[in-house]
């Protein structure tokens, strides 16, 4: 797990995270605001969970930017720990949150996770 542990701290600074973790699964929460289960993308592929989350911003008319600093989308890898599976995981997303649940098991098998929205 110490992997994916590492690949969590390389997220950009704007991206929070925790990685908690049971008997039976691994669970990743991360903060996407303005991220919608719309706008999100979340597989598995050969060991590594891929998140593709992209979001939309606009400025009124009447403004424009000066400093421009919160990115519109974010493409992450992240390595799998060796006993995790994306069989039978399980994503929502609420609120700009994202909860994924990951089985422990053996097998790595290349799925995409829907994403549900609360």
């Amino acid at each position: 797990m110490s992997a994916l542990r590492e690949a969590l701290r390389d997220l950009p600074d704007a991206v929070f995270a925790d990685l908690l973790e049971s008997d039976e699964a691994y669970k990743l929460v991360i903060d996407l605001p303005g991220v919608t289960a719309e706008t999100l993308d979340v597989r598995v592929e050969d060991g590594r969970l891929v998140i593709e989350a992209r979001r939309t911003k606009s400025a009124p008319a009447e403004f424009r930017y000066l400093r421009e600093d919160r990115s519109l989308f974010l493409d992450a890898e992240l390595p799998l720990p060796p006993d995790a599976s994306g069989e039978d995981a399980e994503a929502s997303m609420s609120g700009g949150v994202l909860e994924l649940t990951v089985p422990k098991r053996g097998q790595d098998v290349e799925t995409t996770i829907e994403v549900t929205a609360e």
